[in-house]
Formats: structure tokens, sequence, C-alpha cells
């Protein structure tokens, strides 16, 4: 069998294994960017509580490699009683390092937003509350989206660490056939091959939109 009818023939197993990765990712991402923008804005907060304790959320989430975040997750669940699939454990370590991460690229476009904006809601009498919702955040989130776009790539190619807890997801399927069949690099090849269709219009994506918002500045 050469290599295109090996790829053939495992190809809708690799591509069961992207669809795993790629709801990994957004799943991290609807929840991940929400915690983001909560603790960047804690940490623009007044509380001196607030602050550390998110501080220390993000200190801990940027400074810990997301391969150590999902063992500390799939193997210390279980020492609380806790006993969740792999898929669960996986979309809790990744929604963590993704919140630290973005947390900060939140804080830098909420801190970007022109002060004369922010006094002219003041100045019109609306609530705190209102001006986060319809200055502060939607100006911040609109500064960080390049950021967070690029950030979403990185975490889809985190999605590859999940096979060391079991996940079946690219690199643990390409692991599995590569055992059984010893033509690793085919397979792997496949799987590059995957991950760059995924990846590089991503990519382009999200070029075009910097521009484009580098263009209305």
């Amino acid at each position: 069998m050469n290599t295109v009818e090996f790829w053939a023939s495992r190809f809708l197993e690799m591509l069961g294994g992207l669809g795993v990765s790629l709801q990994l990712t957004v799943g991290a991402l609807v929840m991940g960017i929400p915690l983001g923008l909560l603790l960047a804005l804690g940490l623009l907060g007044k509380s001196k509580i607030v602050y550390y304790l998110c501080l220390a959320l993000v200190e801990v989430g940027r400074g810990a490699p997301a391969l150590v975040v999902l063992y500390v997750v799939y193997y210390g669940l279980p020492i609380l009683s806790l006993r969740p699939e792999a898929m669960v454990c996986a979309y809790i370590g990744l929604t963590y390092t993704t919140a630290a991460y973005t947390s900060e690229y939140i804080r830098g476009g909420l801190k970007a937003v022109s002060p004369g904006s922010i006094e002219a809601a003041h100045a019109l009498a609306m609530p705190q509350l209102d001006v986060l919702r319809f200055v502060l955040i939607p100006q911040g989130l609109r500064v960080a989206i390049p950021s967070l776009m690029g950030f979403a790539i990185q975490i889809f190619q985190a999605t590859s660490l999940t096979y060391s807890i079991t996940v079946r997801e690219v690199t643990a399927i390409s692991y599995s056939i590569g055992s059984n069949t010893f033509r690793y690099l085919e397979i792997f090849a496949l799987a590059g091959i995957l991950y760059a269709v995924i990846t590089i219009p991503a990519t382009w994506l999200t070029n075009k939109v910097e521009a484009r918002l580098a263009l209305r500045h």
C-alpha cells in the first residue's frame, strides 16, 4: 500500500480526530474568553482582594504549561472524589489556559480605550454598568480581536496535548495508527496537513482582520 492509499484508508479516522480538536478549541474559546473578560475587569477594578485573586489566577495560568494544567486537572480531580471523562478534563484545562491568556489581551484592549469616550459616557450620567456594557467592553474587545484570533490558532494547536490524557484527537489517533502500522512518518505527515488546513486559512483571516481594523484607526 503506497502513501496515498494509506492516507485514504485512514482519512475518515483522522478526520474524526480533527473534529474532536475543533470541538475542544471552540469549547475552550466559548468558555475561556468570557472568563478572561471577568479576570481582566478584576485586574482593572478597585478592589485589592479581587485584584490579587485575579492576578494569581492569571499568573498561574500563564506560567504553567498547558500540558501541566491538563495533568493537574486529569489526575487532581479524582483525588477530590470527582471522576470526569477525559474530554471534560480537557475542556477544563484548556478553558483555564484560555482565560488566563486572553485576560491579558482583553485588559490591553480595555486600557487602550480612549479616556474621552469614558468621560463622555459619565458626562451623560450613564451608570457605571452601562459604561462597561456599551462603551468600555465593546471598544476594548474590538481592539483585542486580532490578538484573540491569533490565540485561537494557538489553542487549536494546543489541543494536540490532550492526547496525553487519553483524548482521541488527531495526535492520539496518529500515535495509535503509527503503533499499529509502524508508518509513523506518513501518518504524522497527514496529521500535519490536517492541522495546516485549519491554521493557514485562520492565520490569513487573522491578518486580514488586523489590517482592516488598522485602517479604521
